[in-house]
């Protein structure tokens, strides 16, 4: 499987996502193993593969990394998903290990089977409530009912980020920037369903001495959009009185960041603010996906620390 196979267009507000198991000891009372399942972004899947011969790693320092193993002369960490939700996981006969790519990192997973391919619109896609998000370790960002069971999409970036925790980040590193950003006094609105990433985003840019509201999902922000537009409208004055640029995920509930930037772009008031899309999918291969909706700027996540620079340089 390969990023390049993807057919969705752009702004359709839909995404393709691979469902997979895992097989859990039954609760009491039970005496059939039980399956859970989850679903990742096709986007971010490379390939999918049986279990292959490990390698020790040294200094590993979670528990759930199971070792390495080499593809293509890439080296490649085997993590094991069940512990990184805390199921108890019974030993499947054909485990599989999907191989993923984003935030320009590579890890490889190990679930308990692999099924098929959904294609579903993100207005399927329920956010989670807090007790359901708490089933796998706080780790769901969404919910897809598809036919007789559900579907938990997984927040693989926090996932990954808790194996490998990252260093603090820090606007000051780029000064200039800062220095100018302050002298505007910018007003931007984020829209990110991960909290971890809202939070990131709004305190390196409030340290830059950005203003910032947030939304959690595409269609939260485009209503405040709209809100803005008719509260401008009503007091005779221009938009960018009130936001001057909007910076959004790609991977949202409801509404992604594709058809955020879509919608925006087609509105004759809303397409004069600059829109960054912000997202762990953000590569060469798939940049042609925000350009085609009209994007201004795109950034990897795994770069979140040039978004000040990079907000400057789309308000210019």
């Amino acid at each position: 499987m390969s990023q390049n196979n993807i057919l969705l267009e752009s702004g359709t507000n839909e995404l393709e996502i691979v469902e997979f198991y895992m097989s859990e000891k039954p609760r009491r009372g039970r005496a059939d193993v039980e399956h859970s399942y989850y679903g990742i972004n096709v986007a971010k899947v490379l390939e999918i593969l049986r279990v292959p011969e490990l390698s020790d790693l040294p200094e590993i320092s979670h528990e759930a990394v199971l070792g390495a193993f080499n593809l293509r002369n890439r080296i490649i960490p085997l993590v094991d998903l069940g512990r990184c939700l805390r199921k108890d996981v019974v030993e499947s006969e054909a485990p599989k290990v999907i191989v993923t790519e984003f935030n320009k990192t590579t890890t490889a997973f190990l679930v308990s089977g692999v099924t098929r391919i959904h294609r579903v619109s993100w207005s399927q896609v329920e956010s989670p409530n807090r007790y359901v998000a708490s089933l796998a370790s706080n780790s769901i960002t969404g919910v897809v009912k598809i036919k007789d069971r559900i579907i938990y999409l997984l927040d693989m970036e926090k996932i990954v980020g808790e194996l490998s925790p990252a260093a603090e980040i820090s606007a000051l590193e780029a000064p200039d920037a800062v220095e100018e950003l302050r002298a505007r006094r910018v007003r931007v609105l984020v829209a990110d369903d991960s909290s971890l990433a809202r939070n990131m985003m709004r305190d390196l840019l409030v340290e830059a001495g950005v203003r910032v509201t947030l939304a959690s999902n595409g269609r939260e922000a485009l209503e405040q959009l709209q809100d803005w537009k008719r509260q401008a409208a009503a007091a005779g004055e221009p938009l960018g009185q009130w936001v001057q640029a909007v910076i959004s995920d790609v991977e949202m509930p409801v509404m992604d960041g594709h058809t955020l930037t879509r919608r925006i772009k087609e509105d004759p008031v809303l397409r004069h603010v600059p829109v960054v899309l912000c997202s762990s999918i953000v590569s060469q291969n798939l940049e042609h996906k925000g350009e085609s909706v009209g994007a201004d700027a795109q950034l990897s996540k795994a770069d979140i620390h040039e978004l000040p620079e990079v907000l400057l340089r789309v308000l210019s």
